[in-house]
């Protein structure tokens, strides 16, 4: 199996540091992929409004979220800068995020993973000659559990409350942009929190409750539909599939499935993450969506839940179908049509196997 899941990044300057941040954080999304799907596949089906309702089977939903997925990014950040040791000291420090907070825990994982590894990183190094002969494991093992809960014990106090100040923060600039009439303007704040894993807190922290009392007034509120719009992602990847990294292409079509029709957004993030500049495609794509709703005069009766295509015209009220459908639609060409122009349209990727052919034959002829 290949261990490298993003493109490496080349070069220098303010460009190829951002994308090689975007990397890093995509890389610890990219290998969990699975368990995000596997929570994707128990919330559409077991919830109660998914399709097989089981209260039992629903109870794994919550501790997966909150705590199983926080936890696998950190063991795969902490271990992509310090191997193993790394690995297992993210995991314990992340416990504390996961314990201090009520909201799931992504970013606070991105953060404090890494972080602690890359103290246990040089706190080997300080200890690695140091150490007396027999006496290696008992240093190694100590050390390792004194970072690692020290750093659960920072995250809990500290990482985790400032994620969560940051994920309110970013609420009310939404519900302040929400009561002033500015919705389209909204997805400047919503697509890069949703990108940072804050979509569960816009959506049910700030979003849900505000259309609930709007859709009791009026049978329907458009504010169901500011996050939970398919298109944005849907027409990002179709962009990554035709003019993306060769490499992640064959990713894309399985993304698509399970982002459009399984409703689980967060499959797209990662690729934004790569590309950060791609972030302009899915809030010009989110805001065209959220106009094209506003003039129609669609909305929803509640929340779709998850937010694939067919929860969304479940909660359609009777005869919004192609208002609705109208949104997703150019949320989804806006999306696609910019990311292709910040693709350059595959050119790059054209470039580089052309390259390649003309080495092999230079090498060939001499």
């Amino acid at each position: 199996m290949a261990d490298t899941y993003t493109p490496p990044v080349t070069g220098t300057g303010v460009k190829a540091t951002i994308q090689r941040i975007g990397g890093h954080l995509a890389g610890m999304i990219m290998p969990n992929i699975g368990a995000f799907i596997a929570w994707g596949l128990i919330t559409a089906l077991f919830i109660p409004t998914g399709w097989l309702p089981n209260e039992s089977l629903a109870q794994m939903v919550d501790p997966i979220i909150r705590i199983l997925l926080p936890v696998l990014i950190a063991y795969t950040g902490g271990r992509m800068v310090h191997g193993q040791r790394g690995a297992v000291v993210g995991a314990v420090a992340v416990m504390g995020v996961v314990v201090g907070t009520e909201s799931p825990m992504f970013l606070g994982a991105m953060i404090i993973g890494p972080l602690t590894a890359l103290i246990l990183k040089y706190v080997d190094k300080f200890t690695e000659q140091r150490t007396k002969a027999g006496f290696e494991m008992l240093v190694d093992n100590f050390s390792a559990g004194i970072v690692g809960g020290a750093m659960a014990i920072v995250g809990y106090y500290a990482i985790g409350p400032i994620v969560q100040a940051v994920t309110t923060g970013a609420g009310n600039a939404v519900e302040w942009l929400i009561t002033n009439n500015l919705l389209p303007i909204a997805s400047v704040l919503i697509e890069p929190a949703k990108v940072l894993f804050l979509n569960n807190a816009i959506n049910h922290g700030v979003l849900s409750p505000l259309g609930v009392a709007e859709a009791a007034e009026s049978g329907k509120s458009i504010l169901f539909m500011l996050e939970s719009n398919p298109g944005p992602g849907l027409g990002l990847l179709l962009a990554f599939l035709l003019f993306g990294p060769r490499a992640m292409r064959p990713t894309t079509p399985a993304a698509m499935i399970i982002h459009f029709f399984g409703g689980i957004h967060e499959i797209y993030f990662p690729y934004v993450l790569m590309k950060p500049r791609l972030i302009l495609a899915v809030i010009a794509g989110g805001a065209a969506g959220v106009f094209t709703f506003m003039i129609t005069g669609a909305g929803l009766v509640a929340t779709p839940s998850p937010g694939s295509i067919f929860a969304y015209l479940a909660v359609t009220p009777k005869g919004g179908w192609l208002s609705s459908s109208l949104g997703i639609l150019v949320a989804t060409g806006v999306s696609f049509a910019i990311a292709a122009i910040l693709l350059g349209f595959g050119r790059g990727e054209k470039a580089q196997p052309e390259e390649a052919e003309t080495a092999q034959t230079t090498q060939k002829e001499s």
